[in-house]
This record gives structure tokens, C-alpha cells and sequence, in this order.
């Protein structure tokens, strides 16, 4: 297999030093290392002495069952739900759904879960079953709503559902009806390139769209179907039976709240002084839990804590510890979490040997350290996500005629596409329009000096004369190039189609492309390859050929 390798670095400084181990400071703020081999031991150990502390593994087990059976879940998945309930360990990692899975970072996150699970496996000698985390009671519609795909013309296109009228509850929650799966079925038909495995693509995702109620209903059924065969269990946070199991540490939450506040509060002071900026808001006085404000369409709300109580940033809804405990205790489905209590709630399901995670994650889960240890608990291994990108195979050949690396196209795109086309310049156009711009300029000078001899006041109406004359020269000169230029129009489009596929809208491709296109292309086989390319627990950047 052709191999490339390029360094991605994230924009996150703190997630640099972790993956890196640049500054041993931070060190307290995460406890293990993934790259550590004996970490691994050491956060196995802990699992095996500190199972009290966690949901029952059979009780969560059968929720997973019955959940992953209604999304059409593979064998595999079955077998590594049985692993679940006789005690094994898990790396877990998730994402918000999106529209047809949204960008490719989340395929890239299941594949790392997948490969973190089967490397642990081998070290530890035991089953460790990849968990993805679907974050269904997220309620941001905008970051859920779209994927973009290059269409047949060579050009990006977003395709977008728009959100139901009502209050903004969680994606899961939010109802998409029939109509508008066939409307999307329809853009994306008419929006993908044909191929020989168009027609079975879209009769997959239009019989999955027949039971998805929901976009989390029918990304869990597209990734189920995409790795279901490699054991992947897929949970959604939103599930009901899922959060009748978390009624326990929903209380405890409740209860402990202002040491919890404390906790995050006293990383976040530790975090700025190591001189790192905070990636997540911790502000005085948040419970960091939501509530589903049933009076209020369900709408998610955000609780506060004030003279002791628990209210919405508006004050129209007050609770007072009794009533939220009340609630946790039988009406837990009406209770979330927020991006600071969701890792502890999570290592409250299962025993989580590893989370996988991006770089802005890394970044904020320096945050939860305290919060762990606050409720006797302790921070898995953070498994920093792979990211690939995948380069196809006319786009591979394009890159050897015009002599372009990985990198040329990440670092110096629109430099190199312009070195290209002067070096086809035999007529040498930008150099002649120069001299005979500098020619005019020295013939004309003397002539200024001559009228500002006879009148000064000339000296004005001669430099406004000489730059009106030097800009029609350049702009004949451009207009000169840009004809030239189009004599290599059929070049220029293939250079753009190689920087649309690498690094659309000047973003890594992971983060714009959505899966759809590949699957289109290749059937599954792509993904085979993301499966099988090398895989660092540390994380890294990996060029696959298709």
C-alpha cells in the first residue's frame, strides 16, 4: 500500500503536550498516557477494584441489547454486548449525529475506537469491546443538520435538513418525518456522481430512513451498518432505559453539586496558570446539568444554581434541590448532562478502560480530573483519535503529473498552482509588461521634469498621469496572463479538484467531507482500508490511497 506521512497538528496547545509529553506539568491534570504501555496495566487493575462504583454490567448490557437489535446490529455486536455483561472493559468514544454521519471525523473516531479496543485486547490478554457514544441528547440542530459532498460537476455542495418548528430539544428528540427523508434521499441521488453501487447505497440508506424517527435514529443505523461487523455497540445518551440506569449518579450530582463546581472550578484556575486556555466554559454557579423543561415543549435548558435553587438563566423555572433530586430519581429521562459531568456519567455505565477523543476534547477533559477524584473516581486513558485523509486514485495520478506532495497541497497550494503556470509561460508575459512598464517610466520622467519646469504646478497633474498610464499597462498585463491562463484551463481544473478533494474550503478533509461520496465510489472497501492502515495510540495522521 502507497504511504505518506504528514504531520496534522492540532490548534490546541494543551492537546500538543499531551500527545507529545512536552511538559511534564500537565501530567497531574490527566494521570495516564496512552502512549505508556504500563499505564494500560495500571487502569486495568483499577477497573478490577472499583466495580461497586459503577451501574450494574448486566442491567446496562440488556439496555444495549434491546437498543442495538432496533438499529439492525450485527452478530459481533451481540457477542461483544455478552463481553459487557460479564464484566468487560471499554473504549468509548462519541460524537453528536449527523445528517448521513456528518464529516469524516466521526468515521475516523469509530475506526480509533475499533483499533484502540483491539490493541488493548492484545496487550491485556482479554476482551475489551469498542463502545461508540451517539450524543443524541445534544440539542445544537446547526453542527447536526448537513454534510457535504463533491458532486459530479467538481463542486461542494451542503446538503441540509432543516430543523422541525418547536422548542430546541435534543436531536433525539426531534421528530423527522417521512417526507423529508425522501427529500433528502432525493438531494443526495441527485447530488452524488453515478457509480455502480449508487443504486444499492441509496435503497440501504432509504430502508433505514423507513424506522428512523429521528437523525439520531438513522446515524446509528448507518454506523451500525458500516461496523457492525467489527463489534462496535452503539448506545445514544438520550435512550430512556439508559438514563433510568443513571438515575443513581444523576443524585449523586445533584447532591455533591457545589463540590463538583468546586472541582472544575480548581482545574480550570490550574489549567491558566500552566499558561493553557480553557476550551470549555466553566462558569460560576452552573450545575453543568440540563433538564428537559417538559411545560416548555421539552425544550433543553441549561440549570443554574441561585439562593438555593436550581433555575433556567431566565428565572422562569426554579427547582430546589428536593424537587431536581425528585426528578433524578423517577424521572431521570428528563435529566442530561453537559460536556463536564458527560465523562463522569459515562465512566458510571461501564468500566472505561480508554476514551478516544479529539483535540479539543483532550483540551477540555483536563477540566475533569478534579471532578473524578471529588466522587472517588478516576480518569480513563485519553486515546488521542486518528485522522486520515484519503486520497483517490485519479486524484493520486493528478498529484504525480504536477509533482505535488501532501504537504504542497496542505501548505503552499495556491504558490505551487502559480509556479506551475509561469513555468508554461515560453513568452515570458509578467517580465515583458515589466520592462516595458520600467522603459516607459524612464522615457517619461524626463518629460514630468521638462513641464514642472515650465509651470510647478504640473508636478501634481504629471505623477496622477504616470500612475493612471502604469495601471493600464498592468492591466493589459493581466488581462494578457489570464488569456494565456486559458489556454490551461483543462490543468487548472484538475489542480482544483485535487485541493477540493484533499483540503475543501482550506480545512483538513475530515472536517468538511462527509462518507458518502467513498461509499458511492468503492462500496465498503474504503473503509476496509481506514480499518487495516497503521494506527498509533498516540494518534497521528495517516494518507490512505484508494
Amino acid at each position: 500500500m502507497r504511504k505518506e506521512t504528514y504531520s496534522l497538528r492540532s490548534a490546541q496547545p494543551l492537546t500538543e503536550a499531551y500527545i507529545h509529553r512536552t511538559d511534564e506539568r500537565i501530567e497531574a491534570l490527566y494521570g495516564y498516557h496512552a502512549g505508556a504501555e504500563q499505564d494500560w496495566d495500571k487502569r486495568m487493575n483499577r477497573l478490577q477494584t472499583s466495580g461497586s462504583m459503577r451501574a450494574e454490567a448486566g442491567a446496562v448490557a440488556s439496555v444495549l441489547r434491546a437498543y442495538n437489535d432496533k438499529i439492525g446490529a450485527a452478530s459481533q455486536v451481540f457477542a461483544a454486548i455478552a463481553d459487557i455483561a460479564e464484566g468487560a472493559p471499554v473504549v468509548v468514544g462519541g460524537q453528536q449525529a449527523g445528517l448521513w454521519t456528518g464529516p469524516l471525523l466521526v468515521i475516523h473516531k469509530a475506526v480509533s475506537i475499533i483499533r484502540a479496543a483491539r490493541s488493548a485486547s492484545e496487550q491485556l490478554g482479554q476482551k475489551v469491546v469498542p463502545l461508540f457514544w451517539i450524543a443524541g441528547e445534544d440539542h445544537d440542530w446547526d453542527e447536526a443538520n448537513h454534510a457535504y459532498v463533491i458532486t459530479a460537476e467538481q463542486e461542494l455542495r451542503k446538503l441540509t435538513t432543516a430543523r422541525p418548528e418547536g422548542a430546541r430539544t435534543s436531536v433525539s428528540r426531534t421528530a423527522v418525518l417521512a417526507e423529508e427523508w425522501e427529500h433528502q434521499l432525493a438531494e443526495l441521488e441527485q447530488a452524488l456522481p453515478s457509480s455502480e453501487f449508487k443504486p444499492v447505497l441509496l435503497e440501504e440508506l432509504r430502508h433505514m430512513s423507513q424506522k428512523a424517527h429521528s437523525l439520531s435514529d438513522m446515524f446509528a443505523m448507518i454506523m451500525s451498518h458500516l461496523f457492525g461487523e467489527h463489534g462496535l455497540v452503539l448506545l445514544d445518551a438520550d435512550d430512556p432505559a439508559i438514563r433510568q440506569l443513571e438515575a443513581p449518579m444523576f443524585r449523586k450530582m445533584i447532591e455533591r453539586n457545589d463540590d463538583l463546581e468546586q472541582a472544575y472550578t480548581a482545574s480550570a484556575e490550574q489549567v491558566k496558570e500552566l499558561g493553557y486556555s480553557l476550551q470549555a466554559d466553566v462558569t460560576p454557579g452552573s450545575a453543568n446539568l440540563f433538564l428537559f423543561h417538559r411545560e416548555n415543549g421539552d425544550e433543553r435548558t441549561l440549570l443554574h444554581k441561585k439562593n438555593g435553587l436550581f433555575q433556567d438563566r431566565k428565572g422562569q423555572l426554579s427547582l430546589s434541590t428536593e424537587e431536581l433530586l425528585r426528578i433524578a430519581d423517577l424521572q431521570p429521562e428528563q435529566l442530561s448532562n453537559n460536556v463536564l459531568t458527560r465523562p463522569i456519567m459515562q465512566d458510571y455505565l461501564f468500566p472505561v478502560l480508554a476514551t478516544v477523543l479529539g483535540p479539543g476534547e483532550i483540551a477540555y477533559w483536563a477540566l475533569t480530573g478534579e471532578a473524578f477524584r471529588t466522587l472517588g473516581m478516576e480518569m480513563p486513558i485519553i486515546v488521542p483519535r486518528m485522522s486520515y485523509t484519503l486520497i483517490e486514485g485519479t486524484i493520486a495520478k493528478n498529484m504525480d503529473k504536477y509533482e505535488l506532495t501532501f504537504e504542497d497541497i496542505m501548505e503552499r497550494f495556491d504558490e505551487r498552482k502559480e509556479q506551475w503556470l509561469k513555468e508554461q509561460d515560453g513568452l515570458h508575459i509578467e517580465q515583458q509588461f515589466a520592462e516595458a512598464r520600467d522603459t516607459f517610466e524612464q522615457l517619461y520622467k524626463p518629460l514630468l521634469e521638462l513641464a514642472t519646469s515650465v509651470q510647478p504646478s504640473l508636478s501634481k497633474l504629471g505623477d496622477t498621469n504616470l500612475q493612471k498610464i502604469v495601471e493600464q499597462i498592468n492591466y493589459m498585463g493581466s488581462k494578457t496572463v489570464d488569456a494565456f491562463n486559458k489556454q490551461f484551463e483543462a490543468t487548472t481544473r484538475q489542480l482544483d479538484r485535487i485541493h477540493l478533494s484533499v483540503k475543501p474550503q482550506g480545512k483538513p478533509q475530515e472536517r468538511v467531507l462527509n462518507m458518502s461520496a467513498y461509499w458511492n465510489r468503492y462500496s465498503l472497501t474504503w473503509l476496509e482500508k481506514l480499518i487495516d492502515a497503521p494506527y498509533s495510540r498516540t494518534g497521528g495522521h495517516e494518507i490512505v490511497y484508494l
